[in-house]
């Protein structure tokens, strides 16, 4: 199998993105103290262009960090559905580690919270394998404002996704190096890179209620045309006030 690595020298795209990461991971000091970094791979063009461009980085104004490449699969995983071998044969190109497991989730029985919990279990504890105590999940912008308003909505609470959060009762910290970058963006890198033709196949998110808000985000942005970067703005403002307090 051939595979084409997206390296640098990036194109002005590119160049944009790696820029936005190292803000977030310099604002919400991501990797201070990190050397081995644990990456959630789903093989979508989220978690791909993740893992691209913290390989680039690393060493690069950061230490070098070791990078393991954590991938759930299964008949009904969340996320793209892709072939192991292709991820596989990525992660060798770039030295990475790779790391496969496998979700016991059935059609019967899918439903969100219980996939993400079993998910989570999962990837903490082939982190923790390897001694990664820090792992990276694909959360771009828009994810922000998804679930800003859908917590808004649904809970009357005002929260988002953390850039960055301890996980005590596992031992594990999660950091969201894409918090700034929107999903469009990424697309077309993964357009210009040739990693885009993967789709998510989960049958329950195809109508989740993530999906329904990303739909209401889309008609109050014909009102409101910067009405995503708002909310996830806002949601990101929030939590470093909260958390200054604390």
């Amino acid at each position: 199998m051939i595979i084409s690595i997206p390296k640098p020298p990036w194109t002005s795209l590119g160049k944009k993105l790696e820029s936005t990461l190292r803000k977030a991971l310099f604002d919400f000091h991501m990797v201070d103290g990190v050397t081995k970094l644990a990456i959630a791979l789903s093989g979508g063009k989220d978690s791909l262009t993740l893992l691209f461009l913290l390989h680039a980085i690393s060493g690069r104004g950061f230490p070098p960090f070791d990078l393991y490449a954590i991938h759930v699969s299964g008949e009904f995983s969340c996320g793209a559905s892709i072939q192991e071998e292709y991820l596989q044969e990525i992660c060798k190109a770039l030295g990475v580690e790779f790391i496969s497991l496998s979700s016991q989730q059935r059609l019967e029985t899918l439903e969100c919270y219980s996939c993400s919990r079993e998910r989570r279990r999962l990837l903490f504890h082939a982190a923790k394998s390897v001694g990664a105590t820090t792992i990276a999940f694909g959360h771009h912008r828009d994810d922000q404002a998804q679930t800003v308003l859908m917590n808004l909505l649904h809970k009357g609470e005002f929260a988002g996704n953390l850039p960055k959060i301890q996980m005590h009762d596992y031992g594990i910290t999660i950091i969201r190096p894409l918090i700034y970058i929107s999903e469009g963006d990424i697309r077309t890198f993964s357009q210009q890179q040739g990693f885009a033709r993967i789709t998510c196949r989960c049958p329950v998110g195809q109508n989740s209620l993530r999906r329904k808000t990303d739909q209401i985000i889309d008609d109050l942005e014909t009102i409101f045309p910067n009405a995503r970067e708002n909310i996830a703005r806002a949601g990101l403002l929030y939590g470093s006030q909260k958390a200054a307090i604390r």
